[in-house]
């Protein structure tokens, strides 16, 4: 069977090694272009219909009232079926304490009975937060695995560190 890294990830200002940068590329997306490098599985991106402003702090204010919300924003798309794949890594940022909501929409979308789920986050020092257990609760017929957490401003490092985890 067939493994998918579905990822979300942001790319323009983002908040890394204590500095707003901008990033060309999200570090969710540099870790998961490693962990494809590494594992062959196809590639995912988790987008939303209506992007995120650019504006590091526009996104915050957006981010976190869609979590107050507990909101499910639609996506660009999915992928067709999840039928052909055993194996899922989820990657995506720490917002607050758990995934970005588009995530969430993500999973809710699927039946993952039977799947494994291997959940990666890249995070500025809140590491997994509840992430893990969130899956758990949205996923229950899937066996998630224990997580990898990525400091954000290190993600082009990162292979070594996904090594160990696969």
């Amino acid at each position: 069977m067939a493994e998918l890294i579905a990822f979300f990830s942001r790319r323009d200002e983002n908040y890394v090694n204590g500095l707003i940068k901008v990033l060309n590329k999200g570090n969710t997306e540099t870790a998961a272009s490693i962990l494809q490098k590494l594992t062959g599985a196809d590639l995912f991106q988790i987008e939303p219909l209506q992007p995120y402003a650019k504006d590091y702090n526009e996104c915050i204010a957006q981010a976190q009232e869609d979590q107050k919300r507990n909101a499910r924003p639609e996506l660009k798309s999915y992928p067709e079926s999840l039928d052909d794949y055993d194996t899922i890594y989820l990657g995506y940022p720490n917002y607050w304490g758990t995934m970005p909501m588009a995530v969430f929409t993500f999973l809710e979308h699927f039946d993952f009975s039977g799947k494994i789920i291997k959940p990666f986050c890249t995070h500025e020092g809140s590491g997994l937060g509840s992430s893990v257990e969130d899956i758990r609760r949205i996923c229950p017929g899937a066996k998630v695995e224990a997580g990898l957490a990525i400091r954000g401003g290190n993600a082009a490092q990162s292979r070594p560190e996904f090594e160990k985890w696969i």
